[in-house]
């Protein structure tokens, strides 16, 4: 087969696909992985083949002016997702104007944005190169739009909660029940535009995928209908090195505290301050590893004696030593540590945090505090219940067996094959068998 992996130029999205895209290169398949022109070296970092589409743009740079330019988005960086998408946070939050105004605000300042730079040379490449089949990310969404221009199956690859598929589960369950005359729907339009322009019309798929894999544990996923293929997360985070001080078991109890790379590599801060956890873990017997680096290190007044600073450690690598993890709740982080059955301290404030902090918390092997309200005397005392009290470890434990149950990427491929074999569009079927 031919794949075609579609990312936005956003590391923490596609780095959660590189896995899957090198099993499926491993078993003979052709893969591309499209981007923005500057992401290209992410891509090709990771021996993969980047094919370079539209016109090179900020993300974040472009969310920080649109978020400037329309006050009647709910868009809150500080208090997890933003509307629609927090109906997945909080469901009292389903009703039908909430929804559409919702959606509405976030096309216009979010998904356009994103979309628009990259689409046509997308949709141009995809009917030249022809993929069997698409894999996107689901803020992606020139990805559906060039697998339907050119008739490739197409899946969305999940690299959070699937906030995205839960919420349109419920506009649609709201709209169904209105009187047809009001049952406006601005993604479907918004969506069904691009479609048109290149011989296509809206369908579900274009929204939430053919189907959806998806990396998180069943214990941890949102409830949904909507058809998925579980997969094991495996931890990539770029090229690393691992330093010699980690070839040595820890002497003392060894707790990670880190930010991850997002938020934090976009000046987006993460709702507390790094001093303030350290100083509050000063007096433990334990040793934290504190991945702090550039200007946050530069806005430390102190350092403990008991933490150790480093600007970047590869985390699978850092994973196995330690005995507790505090982060800000971001998928690969969390899940980095759970394959390695480490209790954690969760502390989100961003998009989907707190309700993976929610979930995490359900399952037993994790403690969730927001961020709003990570005191140091809450920080110190969360650490010493996850460090004290077996019953964390026992279900972070059993939360590892659920994550290393899911096929790896590799026992995925052939099922990928079968779904690409049966949604193929007929045409496309007819212009693969004739394809040099």
């Amino acid at each position: 087969m031919r794949v075609l992996f579609v990312a936005n130029p956003e590391r923490a999205h596609a780095l959660a696909m590189m896995p899957l895209a090198w099993a499926l290169r491993t078993a003979g398949h052709e893969v591309r992985f499209a981007s923005s022109p500057w992401f290209s070296d992410v891509i090709t970092q990771a021996g993969l083949t980047a094919v370079p589409v539209g016109r090179d743009y900020d993300l974040w740079e472009l969310l920080r002016r649109s978020m400037h330019t329309v006050e009647d988005w709910s868009y809150r960086p500080d208090f997890g997702l933003p509307a629609p998408y927090d109906v997945a946070q909080d469901a009292e939050r389903a009703d039908w104007r909430h929804l559409t105004e919702g959606y509405a605000g976030i096309i216009h300042q979010w998904h356009r944005p994103a979309t628009f730079p990259m689409t046509a040379a997308l949709v141009r490449f995809a009917r030249a190169w022809r993929p069997d089949l698409v894999l996107w990310e689901p803020l992606a969404m020139a990805g559906p739009i060039a697998a339907q221009a050119c008739g490739a199956a197409h899946g969305r690859l999940l690299w959070s909660v699937d906030a995205f598929g839960r919420t349109r589960e419920e506009f649609l369950r709201l709209r169904d029940a209105r009187p047809e005359a009001e049952r406006s729907d601005p993604l479907a339009e918004w969506l069904g535009g691009h479609a048109r322009l290149y011989g296509g019309a809206y369908s579900e798929d274009l929204a939430t995928g053919q189907f959806t894999i998806d990396q998180l544990p069943a214990s941890l996923r949102l409830e949904s209908g909507l058809p998925s293929l579980p997969m094991r997360f495996v931890p990539y985070g770029g090229p690393a090195v691992v330093p010699r001080w980690l070839w040595r078991a820890p002497e003392r109890p060894r707790v990670a505290l880190t930010m991850g790379i997002s938020s934090t590599a976009h000046g987006g801060g993460h709702g507390f301050e790094v001093q303030d956890v350290l100083d509050s873990l000063a007096d433990l017997d334990v040793e934290v590893v504190a991945t702090v680096g550039g200007e946050q290190r530069e806005g430390l007044s102190r350092v403990p004696d008991n933490a150790r600073l480093v600007s970047y450690v590869p985390l699978h690598a850092l994973a196995p030593s330690c005995d507790l993890a505090v982060h800000h709740a971001g998928y690969g982080t969390f899940l980095t540590m759970a394959q390695h059955g480490v209790p954690q301290l969760l502390l989100p404030w961003d998009f989907d945090g707190p309700t993976l902090g929610r979930l995490a918390a359900a399952q037993g092997g994790s403690l969730s505090v927001g961020a709003e309200r990570a005191t140091p005397a809450v920080v110190r005392e969360a650490v010493v219940r996850l460090l004290g009290e077996p019953g964390f470890r026992e279900r972070a434990a059993a939360l590892r067996e659920e994550c290393l149950t899911q096929p790896a990427p590799n026992e995925l491929v052939p099922r990928l094959e079968e779904l690409t074999a049966a949604f193929r569009s007929p045409a496309r079927r007819r212009a693969v068998s004739n394809r040099p």
